[in-house]
């Protein structure tokens, strides 16, 4: 058993959306004390993913722009995984989230660009923003989380601008 796995030690991870084919060299600073990258979707471009993976383990959905790009369409449109006994489940778009969330700590979304994060009957519902382009008067923005024990002991959000 690897004990960073079951939430025996701290966890950082980053929470990424929209990069929209610009992954910003400010996101990828970002990214370096972070074993786990999560991507809410609209990716654009598959070479972001391949250069994602250099830096942490990837969990990525696939977002309404993805659909059409090779390498990408065939993503999961929602995801359920566990990183340091944290349960999440994630997709671009909040109105995908499944209604069964039982178990989920965590619901992790996109696609409106804006940072939203709120906590919904004990569970935290978290949008990073976009940090590939900025649409609807938002900013350039994503998230960190910090995890251990299976609890979320800390969310940062990141402004990029």
């Amino acid at each position: 058993m690897n004990p960073v796995e079951n939430g025996m030690y701290p966890v950082h991870v980053a929470v990424i959306s929209d990069t929209h084919g610009l992954l910003r060299r400010e996101v990828v600073r970002e990214l370096q004390d972070c074993s786990h990258i999560l991507h809410a979707g609209d990716i654009i471009r598959e070479s972001d993913l391949d250069e994602l993976r250099l830096y942490g383990s990837i969990y990525a959905v696939r977002g309404n722009n993805d659909i059409w790009q090779p390498g990408l369409h065939d993503l999961a449109g929602v995801l359920r995984f566990t990183i340091a006994g944290v349960n999440f489940v994630m997709t671009h778009d909040r109105y995908d989230v499944p209604r069964n969330l039982e178990g989920v700590q965590a619901v992790i979304y996109g696609h409106s660009h804006c940072w939203e994060e709120d906590t919904v009957d004990g569970r935290l519902w978290l949008n990073p923003g976009s940090c590939g382009f900025a649409r609807f008067g938002g900013s350039i923005t994503m998230a960190k989380l910090l995890l251990e024990n299976g609890k979320i002991l800390r969310v940062q959000r990141i402004n990029l601008e």
